[in-house]
């Protein structure tokens, strides 16, 4: 069994150590460190022991700093590390375009890494063919699902359908203004399944309360809405989020990595201007506070994914010789995918609205509240 069974609201991102790169390897800016999973001073057991392995990161086009999956998926890297301490080390590259993944997937199987992980859905047909060109080579990745399952890659996938859910219908219990806005980065599986769950927590919330929220930015049915295109563009970020808040939205749920900084800037300008609280919004993949935390005092809360710690373990089982390639799919009923704390909200959003989250979330754990759209896997 894997260690995700804590809760994924408590592994917002720790600061992004650089340290332990590999020549050539670009380095990162430290942030503030989020709250930890305790772990024990000496290990369980019956553990096995560790070899010493070199875990080896390749981030997408998003880069390192993303505020999201490749940040998360580097910081259980360093994690890793320091659960091994002396055994394990860690090192990344950072493709600068969809070209650079083979390449850089090669490089790293030349260095000899005890594994390589991915990191997102574009990188699914490279880390297969190189999975299959090099059997004995040990891989993992994040976000992507293969059918069948390769012998040699752990396919690490998270149902944020669910969380995103619990997110529509927090937005739609704390809209002043009865409308809410998603946007994405790009139009992907991995990103619309955040969307489309938000949309089936706004309807479901409607069809408890008797309200009428409207979601701005994103139609389920249609699969159509709004994204700026990648995950970098502060500006087309903002740019959309403005659209939204003109609009008339006074919460706003980028799924965009670094893009979703616009819809902050944005969000931070409308307050501004009106002098006090009109807008606020939701973080995507980690926990805003931690990865953003210029902008809390924005973020009621954020939809995570526990991609810190899914990465970390799969480090850990190869170095400990447990590596099995397949799948692991993180959800609500086994911690892998969470709403974050309220942080700053804690007092504001009400007990009535806390409990009916509570009631949500045990209902969809149960399978007797289903969203409407399905998870990838």
């Amino acid at each position: 069994m894997r260690g995700l069974a804590r809760n994924a609201a408590a592994l917002g991102m720790a600061a992004v150590l650089a340290a332990a790169c590999s020549p050539g390897s670009s380095s990162s800016s430290s942030r503030p460190h989020s709250p930890a999973a305790s772990r024990g001073s000496s290990p369980a057991s019956g553990t096995p022991a560790m070899s010493k392995l070199k875990a080896c990161l390749v981030t997408d086009t998003g880069g390192i700093n993303d505020r999201s999956y490749n940040a998360a998926s580097w910081q259980g890297v360093q994690d890793a590390v320091a659960a091994g301490p002396g055994r394990i080390t860690g090192a990344y590259l950072q493709s600068g375009s969809a070209s650079e993944y083979t390449p850089d997937i090669d490089r790293f199987a030349g260095e000899h890494c005890g594994i390589i992980i991915t990191v997102g859905l574009l990188m699914g047909d490279n880390t297969e063919a190189a999975a299959k060109a090099s059997p004995a080579q040990k891989f993992a990745i994040v976000d992507y699902l293969f059918s069948p399952p390769v012998a040699n890659i752990d396919a690490l996938m998270f149902n944020t359908v669910q969380d995103g859910f619990l997110g529509g219908y927090l937005a739609a219990g704390m809209t002043r203004t009865g409308k809410v806005a998603t946007y994405g980065g790009e139009q992907l599986p991995t990103v619309t399944i955040y969307m489309d769950g938000f949309w089936d927590g706004v309807q479901y919330y409607d069809s408890q309360h008797h309200t009428d929220v409207t979601v701005l930015g994103w139609n389920e049915p249609a699969q159509e809405g709004s994204f700026t295109g990648n995950f970098t563009s502060e500006a087309a970020g903002e740019a959309l989020a403005q659209t939204f808040i003109s609009e008339g939205a006074d919460i706003i749920f980028p799924v965009a990595g670094n893009a979703g900084l616009g819809a902050a800037e944005a969000v931070q300008d409308a307050d501004a201007a009106a002098g006090g609280d009109r807008v606020n919004m939701l973080w995507a993949d980690t926990d805003g506070c931690y990865s953003a935390p210029q902008y809390c005092r924005y973020f009621i809360s954020s939809v995570t994914q526990g991609v810190q710690t899914a990465v970390e373990d799969a480090i850990l089982s190869a170095a400990r010789g447990t590596f099995k390639g397949g799948t692991y799919i993180g959800d609500l009923a086994n911690g892998g995918v969470a709403l974050a704390p309220f942080h700053d909200f804690a007092s504001r959003v009400p007990a009535s609205l806390q409990a009916g989250l509570a009631k949500v979330k045990a209902g969809i754990e149960k399978g007797t509240i289903t969203p409407a759209t399905k998870s990838p896997v």
